[in-house]
């Protein structure tokens, strides 16, 4: 397995939970072209070939159904773990089992295979007190958010935390800013995937809650940036 200090180095094996998302499936072709091999975890097997057309080996498993020890199976071996499932605006039921409940098992996992590089895909804002009212249909994602990344942060992994923006489809600029002023802004999906791959290949990151939009700022120069 990787050293703490090479996982975006060299060739490494990534796992993307959420393999069929938009910036997943951008993240998977990002990732291959620059030699890693991923494995990407989906649930529908009819999206395996979108998957490989990025490159990303599929993987079909459902993450809401399985339990930690099925879970350290499908990660172990791998060097770093990308959380980028969701339930997609579903039920409130739904919403806690994927984005809270088996995203903290996925934590979990990761500690026990001792795959010790977690990037979490959250959003700007996420937190305890993300200030979401209850009435809103947006409360219960905003609550199962907060708990995931609150677990993951409490764990023993190296982990970063990404918090982008209103997501749009526009293509990739490379360029974005950090900061609060970022809140009320957008950034595309191919630009989140950008600083997945680049938060992978920088472990200045690690332990580190990264919110951003789209900017003018070089994406590697913006996270360097404290």
């Amino acid at each position: 397995m990787l050293g703490p200090t090479t996982y975006g180095r060299t060739m490494s094996r990534i796992v993307v939970i959420g393999g069929h998302g938009k910036v997943a499936l951008h993240l998977g072709r990002i990732l291959t072209e620059s030699g890693h091999h991923v494995s990407s975890v989906i649930r529908n097997p009819d999206h395996a070939g979108d998957v490989s057309a990025t490159g990303a080996t599929p993987v079909v498993a459902d993450i809401e159904a399985l339990d930690v020890d099925a879970l350290v199976e499908l990660v172990a071996g791998h060097d770093a773990v990308v959380f980028s499932a969701g339930a997609g605006g579903g039920s409130p039921e739904r919403t806690y089992a994927v984005d809270r409940d088996a995203a903290i098992r996925v934590v979990d996992a990761s500690a026990q295979a001792e795959v010790r590089r977690f990037v979490m895909v959250s959003y700007f804002g996420a937190g305890p007190d993300h200030g979401v009212p209850e009435s809103e249909p947006f409360f219960h994602y905003a609550e199962a958010k907060a708990a995931a990344d609150e677990h993951l942060r409490a764990s023993t992994l190296d982990w970063t935390v990404l918090g982008p923006s209103g997501l749009t489809l526009e293509p990739a600029t490379g360029q974005i800013e950090l900061g609060p002023e970022a809140a009320k802004a957008t950034v595309s999906r191919e630009n989140v995937a950008l600083v997945v791959a680049a938060a992978l290949d920088d472990d200045a990151t690690i332990r580190r809650t990264i919110e951003f939009n789209d900017g003018e700022t070089p994406i590697a120069e913006a996270l360097a940036r404290t």
